[in-house]
């Protein structure tokens, strides 16, 4: 007799789980909220493998959402179209199917028309991206309405200026092996103040504030194929340098090496501002170093002193250590911030190639390039 296939789960055919804990980690902070999650895969049969990341499909904030209606004259219940083409309501529409905080160009360009604002239908010139961008910055489609009181629509069109929401990715925190049927997330709030507004990152706040336990969370998996560990019985050493919630991944690393007993030691860096509020799972990597599955931690706390001290900071003071790492064949994963974080962790690689290994600036250049095609180097990074 034939095994049943799993079920396939997508955008389409989400598997709806549950929120069976939440946590925060950064009990005493002021300046960031981040949480733990568990979601209860309920025998759903859904798989994956340390390295992948879930897919949320969030949903708005129903305060922002009501508040665009209003502003937009409507009542809430007029019949427009989802993204599927279904006829659902416009409030349903605003708060499950549609991005409502950063405006298309779309939308714009037809306020742009209906209120013959100049200087707004310039900003949409191809060459003044940067402006456009500069404009936008902090401002939601609420903002560009009230302050274009005078564009007029009709809901259905209103709609059809709109982009689809976007699903999230999050990268697992946790080890089916470790934690069956369980998804484990490390989730930091996005919030700001901009334009006498507070705004918060559509997803972050969704799933780890309004969202409560036994909520339904409509997900899937997107694999991580270039980001994985080697074979537990390979003898190759591990870097995992994950700051922040960059540190997600190599929770779920290390799980699996617990339980597959994987040789090769296994080195994390982490970093956050405070050691006494931001030490996310520090009893977990303490009880890791006990039994071997994890052979060192290094930390840096980037408030905790006059001088910001980072990861990159702490690899450089390091670099003997690191070397003999990467000279012994070690792994190096980084996983977090693209924008800063990623380019600086990167510049203190080439430094240690150069002042340890004895390369000049071209051959360290040569050397990250041949860990990189030999998968010796690999980011995920966003």
């Amino acid at each position: 007799m034939t095994e049943p296939l799993p079920p396939v789960f997508n955008r389409k055919n989400p598997l709806l789980a549950r929120i069976s804990s939440k946590k925060l980690l950064t009990e005493g902070c002021e300046t960031k909220r981040t949480w733990h999650l568990e979601i209860d895969l309920l025998g759903s049969g859904l798989s994956f493998t340390p390295g992948d990341s879930l897919a949320l499909l969030a949903q708005n904030d129903p305060t922002l959402a009501n508040e665009l209606i209003e502003t937009l004259g409507f009542s809430g219940d007029e019949t427009v179209l989802n993204p599927a083409k279904e006829e659902t309501t416009l409030t349903r529409a605003l708060v499950e199917n549609y991005i409502i905080t950063t405006p298309d160009k779309k939308l714009l360009r037809s306020i742009a028309e209906k209120t013959e604002n100049v200087e707004l239908s310039s900003l949409l010139d191809p060459e003044k991206k940067k402006d456009l961008a500069d404009h936008l910055w902090g401002r939601d489609i609420i903002d560009i309405l009230q302050a274009n009181p005078e564009a007029k629509f009709e809901a259905s069109e209103f709609v059809s200026l709109l982009k689809k929401l976007n699903v999230r990715l999050y990268s697992i925190a946790s080890s089916l092996a470790y934690h069956p049927d369980r998804v484990d997330l490390t989730v930091a709030v996005v919030e700001y103040e901009s334009h006498d507004r507070k705004r918060q990152g559509v997803c972050s706040s969704w799933i780890s504030e309004r969202a409560v336990e036994n909520s339904d969370i409509p997900c899937f998996i997107t694999p991580g194929k270039g980001f994985r560990l080697p074979e537990p019985d390979e003898d190759v050493p591990i870097i995992m340098c994950g700051p922040g919630t960059g540190i997600a991944p190599f929770r779920a690393f290390l799980q699996e090496r617990k339980e597959t007993s994987a040789k090769g030691d296994a080195w994390l860096i982490f970093g956050e501002i405070h050691e006494q509020t931001c030490y996310f799972y520090k009893d977990e990597w303490e009880k890791f170093l006990e039994d071997g599955t994890l052979s060192k931690v290094s930390t840096a706390w980037s408030r905790d002193q006059d001088e910001k001290v980072y990861v990159q900071h702490k690899i450089i003071e390091e670099g003997v250590h690191f070397w003999s790492y990467l000279e012994r064949g070690a792994i190096f994963y980084v996983c977090g911030d693209a924008e800063r974080m990623a380019p600086d962790v990167d510049k203190a690689l080439h430094q240690i190639i150069m002042d340890h290994g004895g390369k000049s600036e071209d051959e360290a250049a040569e050397y990250v390039s041949q860990m990189k095609a030999n998968k010796r180097y690999r980011r995920d990074v966003y």
